[in-house]
């Protein structure tokens, strides 16, 4: 697991991949998930924040494939248009907690010693012994909910198994002999860390992003479902779902249809990012 990615055999990964059904099904669907949410716009029948109070409450039909909600608007355009939403949240709050988990895993793993035990002792353990949901339902309550607040606050608590990660990889990989070769040809701390050490502990931190996203939606999901994420009109799945709980017993598509695409979307990342993490794995190849 300790290469660069431009190293990894591209080939070799495949074939690992292909024993893998499981994990081609998950690909397939992410690849699906995305491509649905960029296409949003032109899929969805009608505009998700139109209404009309003629219409409440239908269920699936040829005119309304999914049905409407309670005030008229067609879940489908809604499904569609909170896939992107979903996503985004995310792509972003993965992205953010990549970044700050990289840069404190190669800081705390390159100098070791004493800013080892701050920053992993200090810092990533405290922030661990708080249970990650509350600690976001107490940051989110002291602002005001929107779709970059949710993005922001879940990447900033969600990045110290990444941070974890990197740091025992760049224990390994600062004791090799490029690293040493680079230090003797006069390269800097930063130079070491970020051009020669950072670049060849991708791999894992490309799984745990994988991973991660899956984790991001389910927790921005659950956020909206309460009430304390994205906000109305804005849809995504997780406030349809919280729609769908005060009309379940007249309206059981409000709850099916978001249910499963926030089941099927955390399924499929967790599928194909456990079947990459096998597939990147040398020892597992033959």
């Amino acid at each position: 697991m300790g290469k660069p990615l431009s190293s990894v055999g591209l080939g070799a990964v495949w074939r690992q991949l292909k024993k893998n059904p499981l994990a081609l099904a998950g690909g397939a669907v992410v690849i699906l998930l995305a491509a649905v949410a960029v296409a949003a716009p032109l899929l969805a029948p009608y505009d998700p924040a139109a209404y009309d109070v003629k219409r409440i409450l239908l269920p699936p039909s040829r005119e309304h494939l999914l049905g409407t909600d309670q005030i008229g608007r067609d879940l489908l355009s809604r499904m569609l248009y909170g896939a992107r939403v979903s996503l985004a949240v995310g792509f972003v709050a993965v992205g953010i907690a990549i970044v700050i988990g990289m840069v404190v895993g190669v800081v705390a793993g390159y100098y070791g010693g004493a800013a080892d035990s701050v920053i992993m002792l200090g810092l990533v353990d405290v922030m661990l012994t708080f249970p990650r949901f509350f600690l976001l339902l107490a940051v989110i309550a002291m602002l005001q909910p929107s779709i970059f607040v949710i993005m922001a606050v879940i990447g900033v608590t969600g990045w110290m198994g990444v941070a974890r990660l990197v740091r025992a990889e760049v224990l390994s990989l600062k004791e090799r002999d490029f690293v040493a070769s680079a230090r003797a040809l006069g390269a800097g701390d930063l130079r070491l860390m970020f051009r020669h050490i950072l670049p060849n502990a991708l791999v894992p931190v490309l799984v745990s992003a994988i991973l991660g996203v899956a984790g991001a939606v389910l927790t921005e999901a659950g956020l909206s479902f309460l009430g304390l994420g994205v906000q109305p009109p804005t849809p995504t799945w997780g406030n349809i779902l919280s729609d769908g709980k005060a009309n379940i017993e007249i309206a059981w598509w409000l709850s099916l249809y978001p249910g499963v695409a926030i089941l099927a979307t955390v399924l499929s990342y967790n599928l194909f990012g456990e079947g990459l993490r096998d597939a990147l794995d040398p020892r597992l190849r033959q």
